[in-house]
């Protein structure tokens, strides 16, 4: 057969191979990868909403005169913030953040913001970071990202400690977006690790809510650390799904378009069995509750829902191809949707009629369903074969021996 006559049949085939992938991108929607997930409960979600209006309350230069507040405001109260530190007070290696002393829900409350575009320090935070750079905790960490969270750590341990002998039954809580979310990830750990700083606070007093994160930890690492780490996504929010290395994605922000297209076809091409092997692969971190506001192929909202589960494979792998991949990036879509979200959860249960005792019952059964399902997940990660995971030898779990810690960021 000649060549000329091979040709027509390669183009063919080429037209349909790309006709295929192009539907099975089409197919995949956001809400397939957690459409197995537990529904969450209004218990376990209250916080989030109001988590992100003090994240947003950051991004004021004076919160008595707030310019930038959302309907309600923020809800944050002057008098209880310990300390507010902006660009000029961190010298750009670190986003602003701030202490919040939450008397009335008893936590303590360190808030970093997300992405500043007109910043550089931001940027280079974010593109300090080269595949399997740096290691932490036997896992995988974003650099820069380790860097900031350790600047913060020195800079407000002797802060942090403080509160927390002051108030023993206080929650510490770090919550962030987006860039924030990635540095509280890692500033979680780094507390987890070093807790005899902080007066020995119990791991159970500790939380973390990473608002759309980056992602920022290996597989190990982001299963190891769901029952403390938590991470919220909005339907199609493109960032928890972004494999590529963010130094690509922010050279190629005029050609965005091109860029999405390669990754979608990585993706597609990429055996899922591949995926879970590479220990330098990272992830959104912790435990992961996705809300979904839209169903498929449709622009109009639905009455939300927040799916929940701590997934070793299928934990956002596909980019979606979607026109609300940016917009469900947007802080504030974040809040107003888990708002919505949220009232969504306290009308169901008002119209079942759940008595108060009961409520009590699911609350506390909660916990230990979390646990059960957090074990669950380290037990799939060893099945798997997903490098550097193990199971706990005692309790519930264990610590790493200090041999393993950071050769590049001490802990």
């Amino acid at each position: 057969m000649s060549v000329a006559c091979c040709l027509p049949l390669v183009e063919c085939v080429s037209c349909l191979a790309c006709i295929r992938w192009v539907w099975k991108k089409f197919l995949y929607t956001a809400g397939r990868e957690s459409e197995n997930w537990g529904l969450a409960t209004a218990s376990e979600f209250e916080p989030v909403p109001r988590f992100c209006r003090y994240i947003l309350s950051v991004y004021e230069d004076d919160i008595r005169n707030p310019i930038w507040a959302p309907p309600g405001g923020y809800g944050v109260n002057p008098d209880w913030i310990i300390l507010k530190k902006d660009y000029v007070h961190t010298q750009g290696r670190v986003s602003p953040y701030m202490i919040y002393l939450d008397h009335s829900n008893a936590d303590i409350v360190l808030a970093v913001r997300g992405l500043n575009l007109v910043k550089e320090s931001d940027f280079l935070l974010l593109l300090d970071n080269k595949l399997g750079q740096t290691t932490y905790d036997g896992g995988y960490v974003h650099n820069g990202l380790l860097k900031a969270a350790h600047y913060v750590f020195e800079e407000e341990c002797d802060t942090l400690k403080e509160l927390v002998e002051t108030y023993p039954d206080y929650a510490l809580t770090f919550i962030g977006h987006s860039l924030g979310a990635g540095v509280v990830t890692l500033l979680t750990m780094l507390v987890v690790k070093n807790r005899e700083k902080l007066a020995h606070i119990e791991r159970k007093r500790i939380r973390c809510f990473a608002i759309a994160p980056t992602r920022c930890i290996s597989l190990n690492l982001a299963v190891r650390y769901a029952d403390v780490i938590n991470s919220v996504v909005l339907q199609d929010d493109f960032l928890p799904r972004t494999t590529v290395a963010l130094e690509n994605l922010f050279k190629s922000l005029f050609c965005f378009p091109c860029l999405l297209c390669i990754m979608c076809l990585k993706d597609t091409c990429t055996l899922e069995e591949k995926m879970l092997r590479d220990p330098r692969r990272l992830y959104a971190p912790g435990r992961l509750y996705h809300i979904i506001v839209r169903k498929p192929l449709r622009c109009k909202k639905i009455t939300p829902l927040v799916r929940t589960a701590v997934p070793v494979d299928g934990r956002f792998e596909h980019i979606v191809l979607s026109c609300n991949i940016t917009s469900d990036h947007a802080i504030l879509c974040i809040l107003k949707e888990s708002e919505r979200a949220f009232d969504s959860m306290l009308e169901k249960e008002r119209i079942m009629g759940i008595p108060p005792a009961q409520r009590m019952e699911r609350k506390a059964s909660l916990a230990k369903e979390h646990m059960e399902e957090h074990m669950a997940a380290i037990e799939r990660a060893v099945a798997l074969d997903v490098p550097h995971a193990y199971l706990p030898s005692y309790g519930t779990f264990q610590e790493m021996e200090e041999g393993e810690n950071s050769r590049s960021v001490p802990g």
